[in-house]
């Protein structure tokens, strides 16, 4: 089944012409999964040997050979035209501490790695090229390592792992072997990591290079380097989780700005709370001026629109960012990051959004963050990173801050960021120069802290040594998620180099939001259950400006909302517990459009 919706067509014989002259479109295909099977428990499976998977040699994934490779900046005009003026040039201050948990990760059979890895309530669980293991949060061994093909029917590469709070299950999805254009999505059939997968094939349009999932509340999203034609697939969640046999999938075709380079726009990811059903999935892409003095430096956004009764879809353009001027241009060879005592290089992965864009629900307004690589001189890349706003009254996206993070002289590239429930935001990230072998290192910010800048010093949770020198890919992916289970922890797996070799770590780490502590970083706000309600209290706020009280069940899902008076800087509130199920429930006091929130746990017996 296909149709066609034209809604404009403009200049369409031009797919690279800025977004505010470009075609909409949207075209859309259904289809259904071309294999459905339900995989052994893991448990029950041989683990590989890693002493005996460590003399194997170590390959070079083919899906680089697929992707067009940039050029150096070909417009002259283009901004900036001397210093980055987003720059952040010196370390923050406050103490962020050591990871709360660290231990090493796979290495892999494949270079690049791909590092993949989510936190569930109980497990931490990692992917690479081409194995699968499952620890328990301590870094205790739960289960593995397998080879993928155990999980998803091939050890083809690019992982992803994701954990569905709000279902509770855990997804691990991969690509087939070039030419095939199979996409496999293994969905846990119960909450075990280490269990059984109800495993679907489906068959993408291309080849899905440098694939992206998400989890939003209409379906499984994923995106992929598809090449000039950009695709987004949407993927039936709610049957997948059911584990029905035949669960649809929606193929949207729309045209963004990509400057006919290797690109992979990326989804929105729900985190926190689950957004209402019938909420537009946003799709997130960037353009540079140094493409062509087609291109502005920007931000576009798409959103897609799903009814799985019908079934049908489509996506279209919803609004371009203006950014502060950035330079996203790379080298053509992918030589940009420079290592200790050697010529050889690393690639520095540009034209994309790093993994993840995280989206989050807050009162009176939605937040997503992003971070890309950019160039902030000859000899050293960096982060740019942005936290957009979404007003939920009017749908319009806002960008509330930007930043690109260069303390110093290194260089920082194939980071993942991720905000907290309460609006902090972590960043972690690869780190080399001359002077320092790839390691990993992370940094972070309060919500009331100056904008565009992380406050935090950066930490090393690995230093690397040595170089890579056979080739120059690195990373391709790195993953910072929240643990569920207490919505301030950040978890995160990337590459390193040890004794010339490819590393992956899995840490954690929290920020110690009462650092630095101004205006609403004093407020005191708490909640427990008094066998009837759960009363919730506040003091030291700075104003008495109202807030608003929500209760959401342990899956974000929103059970009640109401406005609370605050009198002299304090509050005193309940919310009715007796017709409530036992469980845990999260209790999140806020103040509209601001950076203040508090979320707080509680059970209910």
């Amino acid at each position: 089944m296909k149709k066609l919706l034209s809604i404009a067509l403009i200049l369409s014989f031009l797919p690279w012409v800025n977004v505010q002259a470009q075609e909409e479109k949207s075209e859309y295909e259904v289809a259904y999964p071309t294999s459905f099977i339900v995989t052994p428990p893991l448990r029950d499976l041989e683990p590989i040997d890693p002493a005996e998977q460590n003399k194997e040699s170590t390959k070079e994934m083919r899906d680089r050979k697929l992707r067009v490779p940039f050029s150096e900046k070909t417009n002259p005009d283009a901004l900036p035209q001397g210093e980055d003026p987003a720059l952040q040039k010196v370390m923050g201050t406050n103490a962020l501490g050591a990871p709360l948990e660290i231990w090493t990760g796979q290495s892999g059979n494949g270079t690049p790695p791909d590092p993949t890895g989510a936190a569930g309530t109980n497990h931490y669980v990692q992917a690479v090229n081409s194995t699968y293991k499952v620890w328990n949060k301590t870094g205790g061994s739960v289960a593995g390592p397998y080879n993928l093909s155990a999980v998803v029917s091939s050890n083809a590469g690019d992982p992803i792992v994701m954990y569905d709070k709000f279902a509770d299950r855990w997804l691990i999805c991969s690509f087939d072997n070039y030419p095939s254009t199979n996409v496999f999505l293994a969905v846990s059939a119960t909450n075990d990591p280490a269990g059984s997968y109800n495993l679907y094939t489906y068959s993408a349009p291309a080849f899905p290079d440098y694939l992206k999932f998400s989890i939003w509340t209409d379906g499984y999203y994923m995106t992929a380097n598809f090449g000039y034609q950009e695709k987004v697939m949407v993927f039936e969640r709610d049957e997948m989780i059911a584990g029905v046999a035949s669960p649809a999938s929606l193929t949207l075709s729309y045209n963004p700005p990509n400057g006919g380079y290797f690109f992979c726009p990326l989804a929105g990811f729900a985190d926190g709370q689950l957004p209402a059903a019938g909420t537009k999935c946003p799709i997130f892409s960037y353009e540079d001026d140094g493409w062509s003095t087609y291109f502005d430096d920007a931000i576009n956004i798409y959103e897609v629109t799903v009814d799985w009764g019908v079934p049908s879809g489509s996506i279209a353009f919803k609004q371009q960012l203006m950014t502060a001027p950035f330079d996203a241009s790379y080298n053509s060879s992918w030589n940009d990051i420079s290592q200790p005592s050697t010529s050889a290089k690393l690639d520095g992965l540009g034209g994309i959004f790093t993994y993840r864009a995280q989206h989050r629900v807050w009162t009176g307004y939605n937040s997503v963050v992003l971070n890309m690589g950019v160039k902030v001189s000859s000899s050293q890349r960096s982060i740019r990173w942005f936290e957009l706003r979404q007003d939920q009254s009017t749908g319009n996206w806002s960008i509330y801050q930007e930043g690109t993070y260069a303390p110093d002289g290194h260089s920082r590239w194939c980071g993942s960021i991720a905000m907290d429930d309460h609006g902090g935001i972590g960043l972690a990230y690869s780190k080399a120069s001359t002077s320092v072998s790839a390691s990993i290192g992370y940094t972070a910010r309060n919500s009331w802290d100056p904008l565009g800048q992380m406050t935090y010093t950066e930490e090393m949770a690995v230093n690397g040594s040595g170089a890579q020198t056979w080739t120059n890919r690195f990373g391709d992916y790195s993953h910072m998620s929240l643990d569920p289970s207490d919505g301030t922890i950040f978890w995160y797996t990337g590459e390193y180099i040890y004794s010339n070799s490819q590393r992956t770590k899995v840490f954690s780490f929290k920020i110690p939001w009462n650092a630095s502590i101004e205006e609403y970083g004093q407020a005191d706000v708490k909640a427990y259950n008094d066998g009837n309600s759960i009363i919730v209290t506040g003091s030291d706020l700075p104003n008495d400006e109202d807030l608003r009280l929500d209760l959401f069940d342990i899956n974000g899902r929103l059970i009640s909302a109401s406005e609370v008076a605050v009198i002299s800087g304090h509050f005193n509130s309940s919310i009715s517990a007796s017709e409530l199920p036992a469980g845990v429930y999260l209790v999140r006091v806020g103040k509209e459009y601001s950076s203040f929130q508090r979320v707080i746990k509680v059970s209910v017996q």
